[in-house]
């Protein structure tokens, strides 16, 4: 089905090509009735234009006044030609934005006990095809025009600016909303968010998302009634996995349980990696506490793999690694 700016995108391609057709037979015209390269384009140029500078070459053969003529009104009509469908497309690609901006204002106005999105990331992206199978009313929230454009590609109530903003979350209908999610990368605007909502709609239930543990408690007393960590729901789901007699399967071969969980593991923005704690290792004789306070929530300790055999999960934080251990950590892979 043809996008609204294909038509007049087509007509000015083919105005382009008649345009191009027009000047380069007429330049051959000339140069066949013995002008120079340089004269015969310099003249269909000045001609197609309407510049009017006169004659290049004194033209007195009946022929080459009839050519001259001809070249004045298909020159003029190819310029002619261009220049409308080029007007024509510009116009009608600013009249559709703002028809669709303003369709789109109208039926978040109309919105109510709907969801909002803030973040349309990986796990952004996750909630709202959940809640469009689930039927269930949504407004996407995000800064990025990439994704703000992603996501009204998809035929999903968008808008485009920071969520930080109360003017924007009130553009969102913040005041008729029943649940807000913000699930943004970043802890601090998470919070921000979560003050700015509550401050708004007492009554709204916020979901909240946390990057590293002790944001779990600000996101509370900010106003979120739920704070998911997405680390360490992988983590919990590794932990349960390992403690199955396929534990080594999951992380040494690919079964289809497997593979469907390090799918989910993606979609996250999350991966799962065995580390083996080599005579090299920095982490050899290390606690497991050191280890996660020195990658700052970048990385969580699932289990210890011990060298002797033994499986330590959740291990305490006083942990020791010795060698011939194997960690397994989630990590936090690329931006969601």
């Amino acid at each position: 089905m043809p996008t609204p700016t294909s038509r007049p995108k087509t007509n000015l391609i083919y105005a382009a090509i008649f345009a191009a057709v027009v000047m380069v037979v007429f330049t051959l015209g000339y140069r066949f009735a013995g002008w120079s390269w340089g004269d015969s384009i310099y003249m269909v140029v000045i001609t197609a234009f309407s510049v009017g500078f006169g004659e290049v070459v004194p033209i007195t053969d009946p022929w080459l006044r009839a050519w001259t003529i001809a070249l004045i009104i298909l020159g003029c009509t190819a310029i002619i030609f261009i220049t409308g469908t080029l007007v024509q497309w510009l116009t009608e690609a600013q009249i559709q934005r703002a028809l669709g901006g303003k369709r789109m204002e109208n039926e978040i106005e109309k919105l109510k006990n709907h969801v909002i999105i803030c973040g349309f990331g990986r796990i952004g992206r996750m909630i709202a095809s959940q809640l469009q199978a689930g039927g269930i009313p949504f407004v996407i929230l995000d800064q990025a025009a990439d994704r703000a454009a992603e996501a009204r590609e998809s035929g999903w109530l968008t808008l485009h600016g920071e969520a930080t903003d109360e003017a924007f979350l009130r553009s969102a209908g913040i005041v008729r909303a029943r649940v807000l999610a913000t699930v943004l990368p970043n802890d601090a605007a998470n919070v921000f968010i979560t003050l700015s909502a509550r401050n708004m709609n007492p009554e709204i239930q916020i979901i909240a998302r946390g990057e590293v543990p002790s944001t779990q408690r600000k996101l509370l007393q900010a106003g979120a009634n739920r704070v998911v960590l997405p680390a360490h729901i992988g983590a919990d789901r590794i932990a349960h996995l390992i403690l199955h007699p396929n534990a080594r399967e999951l992380l040494g071969g690919k079964t289809k349980s497997s593979v469907e969980f390090e799918h989910h593991l993606t979609e996250l923005g999350l991966d799962m990696e065995e580390i083996e704690i080599g005579p090299e290792s920095p982490w050899l004789h290390r606690r497991v506490g050191e280890v996660e306070q020195e990658a700052a929530g970048r990385l969580l300790v699932v289990a210890i793999l011990r060298k002797e055999g033994g499986t330590d999960m959740n291990p305490n934080a006083t942990a020791m690694l010795m060698p011939g251990d194997a960690l397994v950590v989630m990590k936090r892979g690329g931006r969601s």
